[in-house]
């Protein structure tokens, strides 16, 4: 039985999109999925699945009950313990470092006309499915999301450092 961590994305930010985190279980409960955990507000729940699981499942049932849709994007806890391994920024501070996790990887011809200067000192790296952000400034007055966003046309959730590694402490990586 693998065991997911899901990701939803544009979730209880400012008010839009309301999802309470009970509900939100519950509803994963009903899905089949077994030991469902969220953490925070944002939209993160880590399950076990008796079978491979496709986003589009999910994202039915939330539309269903909730009455709007909701990406949500999947890894595995293998795979995100490869998201942590392959930080391209490890002396970043990690409140300055964050992952856009993508629904797919790009490809590699939009990926090779990126213009990576286009908002320095801000920084990315792209590595198969996810995208690491280094934000000197803060997600918050950050410019390069909304540009890789606009270009990579991909949907993406970003999470911080500091969430992403204790998702996968809460998801039970070792």
């Amino acid at each position: 039985m693998p065991r997911y961590v899901g990701l939803l994305r544009g979730i209880n930010v400012g008010g839009k999109n309301p999802v309470p985190m009970a509900d939100l279980r519950a509803l994963i409960e009903s899905l089949g999925f077994s030991d469902v955990r969220t953490l925070i507000q944002s939209g993160n729940v880590t399950f076990w699945a008796p079978s491979p699981v496709r986003p589009a499942t999910i994202e039915a049932a939330l539309a269903d009950r909730f009455g709007f849709y909701i990406p949500v994007v999947l890894r595995t806890v293998p795979a995100l313990a490869r998201v942590l391994g392959a930080n391209p920024f490890p002396a970043t501070e990690p409140t300055r470092l964050h992952v856009g996790f993508m629904a797919t990887a790009p490809p590699a011809r939009v990926v090779d006309g990126l213009d990576a200067s286009v908002h320095l000192p801000e920084e990315f790296a792209i590595r198969g499915c996810d995208v690491y952000l280094h934000l000197p400034g803060g997600m918050g007055r950050a410019k390069l999301p909304a540009y890789l966003d606009r270009q990579l046309g991909i949907p993406t959730t970003i999470r911080n450092w500091n969430t992403v590694t204790k998702l996968a402490e809460v998801a039970g990586d070792p």
